[in-house]
């Protein structure tokens, strides 16, 4: 299946990473449809990129006409039964809960056509383990897309156990269509990025909550010094305290080296809800459009 004739793609799951993950499909020109179950979640989303998209149009990034055509390609559905129904693809991208995952999974399995390949957005998960909760595993495969989606030039393409060559190679051509650089990436406990930047975020909170350096410049060192664009304890914020925490979990749980076990400061921050910049609050503060106070 050619990437051109995937014209009927659907993205589960309306959080940070399917919300990037549609509005990056409808600029490239291709309709999509954006699926939750929860129906307040999904129409956030929308006002969430619509915010964002005239945020772009200020920084004359975009016209509102380019905003009203990314929109237009957008549709909203919380029926993700019945969308999925005649779907030439479909990205999972709901919370990084294996269970979770392999269940859905298993419910698409019984709705889709036989040729409609299964994209998992995972971070850590194993994608032949996924698989294995269909009967199809030869058609999943992972596109592991780093926030915000719609910026990042890179995603991770990882392949399963079973994950056909024709898989491969659609998701391959699928990726270059959304004018994304595509690393492949053969099945491991946190492919490529995830597993080498956990142990640096992990790192960076350690050194703050021993008190050997502030927040403010712990992040100026790490910039200053090799010549990051951020800082680790900003990007922490960026991606979710939360969502970090899960990445190091599975890491620790699946690989069980020490230098994933969540740092104490990261979980307390956690436990108190302050998870970075999507509350306001994490290792620094954010006002509501997501700019540091």
């Amino acid at each position: 299946m050619s990437a051109d004739k995937l014209d009927k793609i659907v993205v589960i799951g309306a959080g940070t990473m399917g919300q990037g993950i549609a509005r990056t499909i409808a600029e490239t020109g291709t309709e999509v449809i954006l699926c939750d179950l929860n129906s307040e979640i999904l129409e956030k989303s929308l006002h969430l990129l619509s915010d964002a998209l005239d945020r772009d149009i200020e920084k004359w990034g975009i016209t509102a006409s380019e905003k009203k055509a990314i929109l237009a390609r957008i549709k909203a559905n919380s029926d993700c039964c019945e969308c999925v129904k005649h779907a030439k693809m479909v990205i999972e991208a709901i919370p990084e809960s294996r269970e979770n995952k392999r269940e859905l999974f298993r419910k698409l399995d019984g709705v889709c056509p036989p040729e409609t390949i299964f994209v998992s957005n995972t971070s850590t998960l194993s994608i032949s383990d996924l698989a294995s909760a269909t009967n199809r595993p030869e058609k999943v495969i992972g596109m592991h897309f780093l926030n915000p989606v719609h910026k990042v030039p890179l995603v991770e393409i990882v392949r399963g156990l079973q994950t056909s060559d024709a898989t491969y190679k659609s998701i391959y051509d699928f990726a270059g269509k959304l004018n994304k650089t595509p690393v492949s990436v053969n099945e491991y406990p946190g492919f490529v990025t995830t597993r080498i930047i956990v142990p640096f975020l992990n790192e960076a909170m350690h050194v703050l909550m021993e008190g050997i350096c502030s927040a403010d410049d712990i992040d100026i060192a790490m910039k200053l010094g090799f010549g990051f664009n951020m800082g680790p304890l900003a990007l922490a914020d960026l991606m979710g305290l939360d969502e970090v925490m899960s990445w190091m979990e599975n890491l620790y749980d699946e690989l069980g080296e020490v230098k994933y076990n969540p740092c104490p400061l990261l979980r307390k921050m956690v436990r108190a809800g302050q998870l970075g910049v999507k509350t306001g609050q994490g290792f620094f503060k954010y006002d509501h459009e997501g700019n540091r106070i």
